[in-house]
């Protein structure tokens, strides 16, 4: 039935090709086909089948409010990027799992409908450490924190991720142990050390006894500074060298362009857009 309406709009894709065209080419090349493979994917999965994944049931329990379309159709977007380009297997953190079964399910759905056309594509399980929020350590790191103090970015001057750390949530006992489960606030400060340090967990233990916390939190802090300064400086020169990007962006949208355009073309032949 969806499918069925998808066709009966196919008259609107010569709008929307003049629409991408505009009165000028744009400077950089646009891939619209991830959007647009996107909302084809997002015709055959249901409502509830996204309603079931973890960070849609989070978020909105978090947020305290029904949510966002947002929440809903990331993940089918994420689907369509994986898809575009016929990836066979995916680098993912444990917190995606979830998302990657919908992609499965998706190419399979669609494989079922129109033939052996997308490959299943496979998780890679990083070894990559989630890092826990500075202000509630029960809860990843996250960009979208609206608590400032949440959050490092690699951007943030070293006044800000001292005073960040400052504030990071720990306990009253002042001894540096690794207790995830006990101590959550403290245990991430040791997981963020040992990670910018490459030293183990264990390591790091050993090198922080007879520090209190209040003063363990400084020497991570100094520590994380030190990581980032090198990374910190190389984006600010590449800030500075704006044709620099602008070139990459050229060359990258137009490599991107060359392997999606044919990929979405073939899909949309397939359920009667062309």
């Amino acid at each position: 039935m969806a499918l069925h309406s998808m066709r009966k709009a196919r008259g609107c894709w010569g709008f929307i090709r003049e629409l991408h065209k505009g009165p000028e080419a744009a400077p950089v090349p646009q891939v619209s086909e991830h959007t647009q493979l996107s909302w084809i994917l997002a015709c055959m999965v249901r409502l509830p089948r996204l309603q079931h994944l973890h960070q849609w049931k989070a978020k909105t329990a978090k947020q305290n409010h029904d949510g966002t379309a947002g929440l809903l159709t990331y993940p089918v977007l994420q689907a369509a990027d994986v898809l575009l380009y016929k990836s066979t297997h995916v680098p993912v953190g444990e917190d995606q799992v979830q998302h990657m079964e919908l992609v499965r399910d998706l190419a399979q759905s669609f494989n079922k409908k129109y033939g052996e056309f997308f490959p299943v594509p496979e998780s890679i399980l990083t070894s990559m450490k989630k890092v826990k929020s500075l202000r509630d350590p029960s809860v990843k790191m996250s960009k979208s924190d609206p608590d400032k103090l949440a959050t490092i970015r690699i951007t943030d001057s070293p006044e800000v991720i001292m005073q960040k750390f400052r504030k990071a949530v720990t306990d009253f006992t002042s001894e540096v142990t690794y207790d995830p489960a006990g101590r959550g606030g403290v245990s991430n400060m040791v997981a963020i050390h040992a990670a910018v340090t490459g030293l183990s967990v264990q390591e790091v233990v050993r090198s922080s006894r007879g520090i209190d916390t209040a003063r363990y939190k400084l020497v991570v802090a100094d520590a994380v500074i030190e990581k980032f300064a090198p990374i910190k400086s190389e984006i600010e020169r590449l800030q500075m060298d704006k044709e620099h990007l602008e070139k990459v962006l050229q060359v990258g949208s137009a490599k991107a362009k060359e392997l999606a355009y044919p990929v979405c073309q073939e899909v949309k032949k397939l359920v009667g857009f062309l």
